[in-house]
């Protein structure tokens, strides 16, 4: 039986274009075709996240804002007047020994957890 060689057959006007360079330096190096694609997508989804980001954390900035020294003077306007004595008296009054406990109630489609 006859004994093949363990190369590929290159012709020799194969041997000095671009494609075949490439597939010699591809076969020494494997980082130009597994690692240096992935890297190259890594650094560009940074550049391509980025401005989502951004936006993300300008949105919480508009929700979560410092309040002016107008609306913070007027922000507890509108409450009760609290008395310690007065709410430890009506929390000492309730009976804290006589309770029962009630099932909260679920929104329609979910689950309960009642086997």
């Amino acid at each position: 039986m006859a004994v093949f060689q363990n190369r590929k057959f290159r012709s020799s006007a194969d041997s000095g274009s671009i494609a075949a360079r490439y597939r010699a330096q591809l076969a020494k190096r494997p980082f130009l075709l597994f690692g240096l694609p992935f890297m190259s997508i890594i650094v560009a989804g940074s550049f391509i996240l980025t401005p989502a980001t951004a936006i993300r954390y300008e949105r919480h900035d508009r929700k979560v804002r410092q309040l002016s020294r107008e609306e913070e003077l007027g922000v507890g306007k509108n409450g009760r007047k609290v008395d310690l004595k007065e709410e430890y008296y009506r929390l000492a009054a309730k009976d804290i020994d006589n309770w029962e406990q009630k099932r909260v109630e679920r929104l329609p489609g979910e689950r309960d957890g009642v086997l």
